[in-house]
């Protein structure tokens, strides 16, 4: 079960460990509140029982601790067994892009709309993937993963938490995110699979993954150069003309110049390393380190895709505006999260002898 799903990077990285060890993946339910990410989730993913555009509220709406409700005995008695429970709550809330009032954010609650889930249905396993600066929020005067921690403890859980580099799990980006595994006590322990990631060295550079889309020549809107503005063209000529990757001050906007710590707006990419951060703001240069290495412009969605992890063969042809589109590629999971997770549970004998079924359909 993929909660708060988007477009489905987290379940593609499963699916594509579950492929490799010849299983398929049995999706029993996917919700998020955006249509745009559940189609794009029912497109790649249209072998999925049940995916659903609603607040994660709609299925899971008793508050931690207390008895079922009559919603969620239905989406027990529905949904049958679950070996595992992902979800990446909204991270609005959490990010350090936001001011500080914002780690009050209402949004952070959903954090613990999870922890019901796991109360509701007794998976095997539970994975919450957000971003670090989660640690630091509260809910109700607690810290939101401290009462997950010891909410999930006390349903006989095995628990542990931990910032995790996905550069290391190969992605081409200098992304960490904070994820918390639960597991069952029959289960192998967390700390066994966090060992695994920790000892990963799949590293990766921003020409291995989008090198071979110079130059290319496309009619899918992915590939659709972003138009700068007459400024933002001439900085990224200047970086170009000098062989630099960071703007000078006089270069800037007036309200850059000075002390800042926002070295990053308006830098250039780097070949031999990998890239920062997506975020939606990748196809403007002055929103971060997004200008391409090698042309005056800043990535494209499909060189965006690419970084977050996406093969080429995601389809994300739902998005019909070049914001969704974005969003939709900033928000993701990438894959290899799940990916590397996944591999190392089957690999520590988590599931035991599992019936094999058919590949998933976004692996063909």
């Amino acid at each position: 079960m993929d909660l708060f799903a988007g477009c489905g990077g987290i379940t593609l990285g499963i699916a594509q460990a579950a492929h490799s060890l010849g299983h398929g993946l049995d999706i029993a339910l996917a919700v998020d509140f955006a249509e745009e990410a559940t189609s794009a989730y029912r497109r790649n993913f249209p072998e999925a029982r049940a995916v659903v555009t609603a607040p994660v509220e709609s299925h899971f709406d008793g508050d931690v601790g207390a008895q079922l409700t009559l919603t969620e005995h239905r989406t027990a008695r529905d949904v049958g067994k679950i070996h595992v429970l992902v979800g990446g709550p909204p991270c609005q809330g959490h990010s350090n892009l936001n001011n500080h009032t914002r780690r009050v954010d209402s949004k952070n609650a959903l954090y613990l709309r999870m922890i019901r889930a796991a109360e509701v249905l007794n998976p095997e396993v539970v994975l919450i993937e957000n971003v670090p600066a989660v640690l630091r929020d509260r809910h109700d005067g607690r810290g939101v993963v401290e009462r997950a921690r010891d909410s999930l403890t006390a349903l006989d859980y095995q628990v542990a938490d931990q910032v995790v580099p996905l550069e290391r799990l190969g992605v081409a980006q200098t992304r960490r995110r904070h994820i918390l595994l639960a597991t069952r006590k029959d289960v192998v322990s967390p700390e066994t699979i966090f060992d695994t990631l920790e000892n990963a060295s799949s590293h990766h550079d921003l020409r291995w993954a989008i090198g071979d889309l110079v130059g290319i020549v496309s009619d899918d809107p992915r590939d659709r150069a972003p138009q700068p503005r007459a400024d933002n063209i001439a900085r990224m000529q200047w970086l170009l003309d000098n062989d630099e990757y960071d703007l000078p001050n006089e270069q800037r906007p007036v309200c850059h110049q000075g002390t800042h710590s926002y070295k990053s707006m308006y830098g250039r990419l780097r070949w031999d390393r990998p890239a920062q951060t997506i975020t939606s703001g990748f196809g403007s240069i002055g929103q971060g380190r997004f200008m391409h290495p090698d042309l005056p412009r800043a990535l494209t969605a499909h060189e965006a895709a690419r970084i977050q992890g996406f093969p080429d063969y995601f389809d994300f042809s739902s998005c019909t505006t070049r914001s969704a589109l974005a969003t939709m590629i900033g928000n993701a999971v990438p894959p290899q999260l799940g990916t590397a997770v996944l591999s190392a549970l089957f690999h520590a004998g988590a599931f035991g002898s599992m019936e094999s079924v058919q590949p998933t359909s976004a692996l063909a």
